[in-house]
């Protein structure tokens, strides 16, 4: 039996990055599967770091967590958030992953004696696991996002292996360029020059691109669609807007009201399929838009990095986000989250604590602003106030429980005291053994493991099944020393893992929502289908 013939997409950026590529990516995957063709999208990151677990958040956002262990970058989420289901390292690629897998090869005699070069020894192992995204996942299309901007000399080896693939096989590549159109505030008028420059320079590679997508603040107008259209040497169908909206889940119906799609399929020369599951896309943005008229919910994240200098970035806690969005919206609520940084309750501010309904802390690691973050569990503790804490948050909660209830005052994990004299929280003994051997990347207790659910919980109300997967990312757990101190005081272990020696859920008696999870709810949670977590802790703030 012959080989699936694949199609391929390159998604790259101009002008600036984070110009959202990976919105465009998703959005694209989503409206190809409504379409009913499989679809395989791939982040190319081009960072010489094998994945993104050792990067710090504040610097490249959230590390995404795949099923199968691998820690990615945050479009990764988007993908899946977007499409509705899982994807897999094969769906991801670095620099550093590609560089690697040469050598290692070289290393091993693999080129027979050849000297390795970049071309065509880098760019063939790039082709190769764009090729393998797709087979392996049996895709029809694979859709791959180039990161950074065209014309940086780091992600040129991708746009080139690009090339090389068009060449053989013209009839079964497109090109999509986003750039992003700029209306100067001393102007007032928006300026097509950016976008001329970076097709100039993909065009200087050798690649001329079939759609150039346009990302601003305001509509595009038709004086600058044409202006586009002539100087980019493409069709004025084939200019797409894609302006400034208040939710990322409008971009797909906003690019298939331009017929986005319909041309990408005629360009392939593929059927144009009814498009039965787009409705629902379609009602979950109805959904949005209805919500936004609704009472505002006001809840608090307690975090520590978010803020850089005079700036809050989301992006690190995108995951916790998203998933309280969709929370929100399954409710009919307008979001209200409010960021709250450690270190400002630490410095005795907590004024805006009394304003919240619910509290989450999401997961981290280090010292910085833990003791405020303490202190805000605490207040939502006493307060009846609902709690939801994800992995550092389910520690952070068993440490202020264990202090303040069970009067063990020196109670900490670990990670910040070695010597504490309750370490209610400890390293989980193979990840020591990584620690010493100063093995930091991919070695933690890495994604989706089973865990069973007591039946009368809260979080069994939430499933409503007593088996579960969720993934994880850490390297310290529970301490099992002091289960029985803490469980007669009030703390209650709701989930666990299958043998029953991993503390996965802890909730605490007599408290209206007070859950806390080892693992990443939120990497599991999309539009169409809310995470129960998220969705029960919003009802309970309700």
């Amino acid at each position: 039996m012959a080989k699936k013939e694949l199609k391929y997409i390159f998604v790259s950026g101009g002008v600036i990055s984070g110009v959202g590529k990976g919105t465009i990516t998703a959005s694209i995957s989503r409206l190809l599967s409504d379409h009913g063709y499989k679809v395989a999208p791939v982040k190319i990151d081009m960072y010489l770091n094998l994945d993104a677990g050792t990067i710090r958040p504040a610097e490249h956002g959230e590390v995404f967590v795949l099923d199968d262990g691998l820690e990615c970058d945050q479009d990764l989420g988007n993908y899946e958030r977007f499409l509705g289901r899982s994807l897999n390292k094969n769906n991801y690629m670095t620099s550093g992953q590609v560089y690697y897998s040469v050598i290692q090869r070289e290393r091993s005699f693999g080129y027979n004696g050849e000297d390795v070069e970049t071309i065509p020894h880098i760019t063939d192992e790039i082709i190769n696991r764009i090729r393998k995204a797709g087979e392996d996942d049996e895709a029809d299309i694979v859709i791959v996002e180039l990161g950074g901007t065209v014309g940086e000399y780091q992600n040129g080896i991708f746009f080139e292996a690009s090339r090389l693939i068009e060449l053989k096989n013209p009839s079964n590549v497109i090109h999509i360029h986003v750039a992003y159109l700029p209306v100067p505030v001393n102007l007032g008028e928006m300026k097509t020059k950016p976008v001329q420059q970076s097709v100039m320079l993909l065009n200087a590679m050798g690649i001329q691109p079939d759609f150039v997508l346009i990302r601003s603040s305001e509509n595009l107008d038709d004086p600058r669609r044409k202006k586009i259209s002539i100087y980019c040497k493409i069709p004025i169908e084939a200019v797409i807007e894609t302006p400034d909206v208040d939710t990322i889940y409008k971009v797909p119906l906003i690019l298939s009201e331009q017929n986005l799609d319909t041309l990408i399929l005629k360009k392939f020369n593929l059927p144009v399929k009814e498009k039965e599951s787009h409705k629902k896309w379609k009602n979950v943005v109805k959904n949005i838009d209805k919500s936004q008229n609704n009472e505002l919910l006001k809840i608090g994240i307690i975090g520590k990095y978010f803020k850089i200098g005079s700036f809050s970035l989301a992006d690190v806690y995108i995951s916790v986000l998203e998933s309280l969005k969709h929370a929100y919206w399954s409710v009919n609520r307008k979001t209200d989250i409010v960021w709250i940084d450690g270190e400002d309750i630490e410095n005795g501010k907590f004024e805006q604590l009394n304003k919240i309904k619910g509290m989450v802390v999401p997961g981290g690691f280090g010292t910085r602003a833990i003791e405020g973050i303490l202190k805000a569990i605490e207040f939502a503790r006493v307060n009846n106030i609902p709690y939801l804490g994800l992995c550092y948050g389910m520690q952070l909660a068993t440490i202020e429980f264990a202090r303040n209830v069970c009067g063990l005052k020196d109670a900490n994990t670990t990670e910040i005291d070695k010597n504490t004299k309750h370490p209610v929280i400890h390293i989980i003994p193979e990840q020591r053994k990584k620690l010493l051997a100063k093995e930091y990347g991919a070695s933690m207790r890495l994604g989706a493991w089973p865990a069973i659910i007591k039946k009368d919980s809260n979080a069994y109300k939430a499933y409503q099944t007593e088996t579960i997967s969720e993934r994880h990312r850490h390297r310290y757990e529970f301490n099992n020393s002091y289960r029985d101190v803490l469980e007669k005081k009030g703390l209650m272990i709701t989930g666990t893992s299958p043998d029953g020696h991993i503390v996965e859920i802890i909730e605490i008696k007599d408290h209206p929502f007070f859950i806390a999870t080892q693992f990443h709810p939120e990497f599991k949670s999309n539009p169409l289908n809310p995470h129960p977590l998220f969705k029960a802790f919003i009802e309970a703030c309700l």
